[in-house]
Protein backbone atom coordinates (compact mmCIF):
# COMPACT_ATOMS: atom_id res chain seq x y z
CA UNK A 1 0.00 0.00 0.00
CA UNK A 2 1.39 3.43 -0.94
CA UNK A 3 1.97 5.81 1.92
CA UNK A 4 -0.12 8.93 2.47
CA UNK A 5 2.01 12.04 1.96
CA UNK A 6 1.63 14.56 4.79
CA UNK A 7 3.03 18.10 5.09
CA UNK A 8 3.26 19.71 8.54
CA UNK A 9 4.41 23.16 9.65
CA UNK A 10 7.88 23.77 11.04
CA UNK A 11 6.72 26.21 13.75
CA UNK A 12 6.61 25.57 17.51
CA UNK A 13 2.82 25.65 17.46
CA UNK A 14 2.77 22.39 15.47
CA UNK A 15 5.26 20.48 17.64
CA UNK A 16 2.55 19.00 19.90
CA UNK A 17 0.89 17.52 16.81
CA UNK A 18 4.19 16.18 15.53
CA UNK A 19 5.05 14.54 18.84
CA UNK A 20 1.74 12.68 18.71
CA UNK A 21 2.29 11.62 15.11
CA UNK A 22 5.86 10.46 15.73
CA UNK A 23 4.81 8.51 18.84
CA UNK A 24 2.28 6.47 16.85
CA UNK A 25 4.05 3.52 15.23
CA UNK A 26 0.77 2.51 13.64
CA UNK A 27 0.46 5.88 11.94
CA UNK A 28 4.12 6.18 10.95
CA UNK A 29 3.78 3.02 8.87
CA UNK A 30 1.06 4.76 6.86
CA UNK A 31 2.57 8.18 6.12
CA UNK A 32 5.44 9.98 4.44
CA UNK A 33 5.96 13.16 6.50
CA UNK A 34 7.58 16.46 5.45
CA UNK A 35 7.92 19.67 7.46
CA UNK A 36 7.56 23.09 5.81
CA UNK A 37 6.57 26.72 6.39
CA UNK A 38 2.78 27.36 6.19
CA UNK A 39 2.76 28.69 2.63
CA UNK A 40 4.74 25.69 1.40
CA UNK A 41 2.39 23.26 3.17
CA UNK A 42 -0.49 24.90 1.37
CA UNK A 43 1.29 24.86 -1.98
CA UNK A 44 2.00 21.15 -1.71
CA UNK A 45 -1.63 20.33 -0.89
CA UNK A 46 -3.00 22.63 -3.61
CA UNK A 47 -0.67 21.19 -6.26
CA UNK A 48 -1.29 17.61 -5.13
CA UNK A 49 2.34 17.02 -4.19
CA UNK A 50 1.03 15.68 -0.86
CA UNK A 51 -2.29 14.16 0.10
CA UNK A 52 -2.87 16.27 3.18
CA UNK A 53 -1.33 18.93 5.40
CA UNK A 54 -1.96 21.52 8.06
CA UNK A 55 -2.59 24.58 5.95
CA UNK A 56 -3.52 28.24 6.51
CA UNK A 57 -7.30 28.60 6.24
CA UNK A 58 -7.08 31.16 3.40
CA UNK A 59 -5.69 28.38 1.21
CA UNK A 60 -9.04 26.57 1.42
CA UNK A 61 -10.24 28.90 -1.34
CA UNK A 62 -7.67 27.29 -3.68
CA UNK A 63 -8.56 23.63 -3.10
CA UNK A 64 -11.64 22.62 -5.12
CA UNK A 65 -12.66 19.60 -3.03
CA UNK A 66 -11.02 19.97 0.35
CA UNK A 67 -11.75 17.82 3.39
CA UNK A 68 -11.12 19.13 6.92
CA UNK A 69 -10.28 15.77 8.40
CA UNK A 70 -9.51 16.17 12.11
CA UNK A 71 -10.90 17.68 15.29
CA UNK A 72 -7.77 19.78 15.77
CA UNK A 73 -6.26 23.02 14.46
CA UNK A 74 -3.84 25.81 15.26
CA UNK A 75 -6.19 28.21 16.98
CA UNK A 76 -6.74 30.67 19.79
CA UNK A 77 -9.62 32.15 21.73
CA UNK A 78 -8.32 35.68 21.85
CA UNK A 79 -4.63 36.58 21.81
CA UNK A 80 -2.38 33.99 20.12
CA UNK A 81 1.03 35.59 20.84
CA UNK A 82 2.53 34.67 17.46
CA UNK A 83 0.46 36.50 14.81
CA UNK A 84 1.06 40.24 14.89
CA UNK A 85 1.06 43.57 13.21
CA UNK A 86 4.22 45.33 14.38
CA UNK A 87 4.22 49.07 13.76
CA UNK A 88 6.38 52.16 14.07
CA UNK A 89 3.32 54.29 14.82
CA UNK A 90 -0.23 53.83 16.17
CA UNK A 91 -2.37 51.69 13.87
CA UNK A 92 -4.74 54.63 13.36
CA UNK A 93 -1.90 56.55 11.71
CA UNK A 94 -0.35 53.96 9.38
CA UNK A 95 -0.67 54.33 5.63
CA UNK A 96 1.26 51.23 4.50
CA UNK A 97 1.60 47.59 5.53
CA UNK A 98 4.24 45.01 4.54
CA UNK A 99 2.86 41.49 4.39
CA UNK A 100 4.47 38.27 5.59
CA UNK A 101 5.66 35.93 2.83
CA UNK A 102 5.02 32.83 4.93
CA UNK A 103 1.24 32.94 5.40
CA UNK A 104 -1.58 34.23 3.22
CA UNK A 105 -4.06 33.72 6.09
CA UNK A 106 -2.38 36.12 8.50
CA UNK A 107 -1.97 38.70 5.74
CA UNK A 108 -5.66 38.39 5.00
CA UNK A 109 -6.54 38.66 8.68
CA UNK A 110 -4.50 41.84 9.02
CA UNK A 111 -6.15 43.38 5.95
CA UNK A 112 -9.64 42.36 7.12
CA UNK A 113 -9.13 43.89 10.55
CA UNK A 114 -7.62 47.06 9.14
CA UNK A 115 -10.61 47.51 6.86
CA UNK A 116 -13.48 46.42 9.10
CA UNK A 117 -12.24 46.94 12.67
CA UNK A 118 -9.86 49.89 12.43
CA UNK A 119 -11.61 51.36 9.35
CA UNK A 120 -8.28 52.00 7.65
CA UNK A 121 -7.45 51.89 3.94
CA UNK A 122 -3.70 51.32 3.60
CA UNK A 123 -1.28 50.40 0.84
CA UNK A 124 0.04 46.84 1.04
CA UNK A 125 3.39 45.57 -0.21
CA UNK A 126 5.40 42.37 -0.17
CA UNK A 127 8.86 43.92 -0.52
CA UNK A 128 9.03 47.62 0.28
CA UNK A 129 9.44 49.33 3.64
CA UNK A 130 6.18 50.30 5.34
CA UNK A 131 4.79 51.89 8.50
CA UNK A 132 3.79 48.46 9.81
CA UNK A 133 4.33 44.81 8.98
CA UNK A 134 2.74 41.42 9.55
CA UNK A 135 4.90 38.80 11.25
CA UNK A 136 3.93 35.31 12.34
CA UNK A 137 5.25 32.19 14.02
CA UNK A 138 8.53 31.62 15.79
CA UNK A 139 10.05 34.74 14.21
CA UNK A 140 7.87 36.82 16.56
CA UNK A 141 9.23 35.24 19.74
CA UNK A 142 10.95 37.84 21.92
CA UNK A 143 10.12 40.64 19.49
CA UNK A 144 7.21 42.38 21.22
CA UNK A 145 9.43 44.63 23.33
CA UNK A 146 11.53 45.70 20.34
CA UNK A 147 8.76 47.46 18.39
CA UNK A 148 6.88 50.63 19.42
CA UNK A 149 3.37 49.30 18.65
CA UNK A 150 2.24 45.68 18.74
CA UNK A 151 -1.18 44.29 17.76
CA UNK A 152 -2.05 40.64 18.39
CA UNK A 153 -4.42 39.69 15.56
CA UNK A 154 -6.10 36.88 17.51
CA UNK A 155 -7.01 39.39 20.22
CA UNK A 156 -8.31 41.95 17.73
CA UNK A 157 -10.36 39.32 15.82
CA UNK A 158 -12.01 38.32 19.12
CA UNK A 159 -12.86 41.97 19.84
CA UNK A 160 -14.22 42.39 16.31
CA UNK A 161 -16.32 39.22 16.01
CA UNK A 162 -16.60 37.73 19.49
CA UNK A 163 -15.25 34.49 18.02
CA UNK A 164 -12.11 32.41 18.48
CA UNK A 165 -9.95 31.87 15.40
CA UNK A 166 -8.44 28.94 13.52
CA UNK A 167 -5.26 29.89 11.70
CA UNK A 168 -4.54 26.49 10.15
CA UNK A 169 -6.44 23.21 9.81
CA UNK A 170 -5.61 19.66 8.78
CA UNK A 171 -6.92 19.27 5.24
CA UNK A 172 -6.77 16.59 2.56
CA UNK A 173 -7.26 17.19 -1.15
CA UNK A 174 -8.97 13.82 -1.59
CA UNK A 175 -11.12 11.44 0.42
CA UNK A 176 -9.00 9.42 2.83
CA UNK A 177 -10.07 6.22 4.53
CA UNK A 178 -12.05 6.47 7.74
CA UNK A 179 -9.55 4.18 9.48
CA UNK A 180 -6.63 6.44 8.58
CA UNK A 181 -8.48 9.57 9.70
CA UNK A 182 -9.32 7.86 12.99
CA UNK A 183 -5.66 6.91 13.53
CA UNK A 184 -4.44 10.40 12.63
CA UNK A 185 -6.97 12.06 14.91
CA UNK A 186 -5.94 9.80 17.78
CA UNK A 187 -2.28 10.71 17.28
CA UNK A 188 -3.06 14.43 17.32
CA UNK A 189 -5.18 13.99 20.45
CA UNK A 190 -2.28 12.28 22.18
CA UNK A 191 0.17 15.00 21.15
CA UNK A 192 -1.88 17.99 22.34
CA UNK A 193 -2.74 16.27 25.63
CA UNK A 194 0.79 17.03 26.89
CA UNK A 195 2.01 19.98 24.78
CA UNK A 196 4.74 21.17 27.14
CA UNK A 197 6.73 17.98 26.57
CA UNK A 198 8.08 19.60 23.38
CA UNK A 199 9.75 22.50 25.21
CA UNK A 200 13.03 20.84 26.19
CA UNK A 201 15.80 21.89 23.83
CA UNK A 202 13.94 24.77 22.22
CA UNK A 203 15.80 28.04 21.81
CA UNK A 204 15.04 30.54 24.59
CA UNK A 205 13.90 34.10 23.89
CA UNK A 206 13.70 37.16 26.14
CA UNK A 207 10.25 37.78 27.60
CA UNK A 208 8.77 34.68 25.97
CA UNK A 209 7.40 31.69 27.88
CA UNK A 210 6.88 28.46 25.89
CA UNK A 211 4.64 26.89 28.54
CA UNK A 212 2.38 29.92 28.59
CA UNK A 213 2.30 30.02 24.79
CA UNK A 214 1.43 26.33 24.35
CA UNK A 215 -1.12 26.07 27.17
CA UNK A 216 -2.68 29.52 27.56
CA UNK A 217 -2.51 31.16 24.16
CA UNK A 218 -2.90 28.26 21.73
CA UNK A 219 -6.17 26.33 21.58
CA UNK A 220 -5.87 23.17 19.48
CA UNK A 221 -9.53 22.08 19.46
CA UNK A 222 -11.42 22.68 16.23
CA UNK A 223 -14.74 23.38 17.92
CA UNK A 224 -17.95 24.93 16.60
CA UNK A 225 -16.78 28.47 17.35
CA UNK A 226 -13.62 28.06 15.31
CA UNK A 227 -15.54 26.48 12.44
CA UNK A 228 -17.83 29.51 12.45
CA UNK A 229 -14.76 31.75 12.51
CA UNK A 230 -13.39 30.00 9.41
CA UNK A 231 -16.65 30.65 7.55
CA UNK A 232 -16.72 34.30 8.65
CA UNK A 233 -13.07 34.79 7.73
CA UNK A 234 -13.51 33.27 4.26
CA UNK A 235 -16.47 35.56 3.59
CA UNK A 236 -14.34 38.60 4.41
CA UNK A 237 -11.33 37.17 2.59
CA UNK A 238 -13.19 36.78 -0.70
CA UNK A 239 -13.87 40.53 -0.67
CA UNK A 240 -10.17 41.43 -0.56
CA UNK A 241 -8.40 42.59 -3.67
CA UNK A 242 -5.97 39.93 -4.88
CA UNK A 243 -2.30 40.71 -4.42
CA UNK A 244 0.84 39.27 -5.97
CA UNK A 245 1.72 36.75 -3.28
CA UNK A 246 4.48 34.31 -4.19
CA UNK A 247 3.31 31.71 -1.69
CA UNK A 248 -0.22 30.40 -1.27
Amino acid sequence: MSKIKVSAVSYTNTLPFLQGVKASEKLLHQIDLSVDVPAECARKVIQDEVDMGIIPVAALTRIPNYHIITDYCIGSDGAVDSVFIFSTKPIEEITSLRLDKQSRTSNGLARILLKHYWKREVAVTMEEEADAYVLIGDRTFGQKETVPYVYDLGEIWKKFTGLPFAYAVWVSNKKLSDDFVKDFNAALRDGVSHPTDVIDGLKSYPNFDYKEYLTEYLDFNLDAGKREAISRYLEFYKELEEIDFKGV
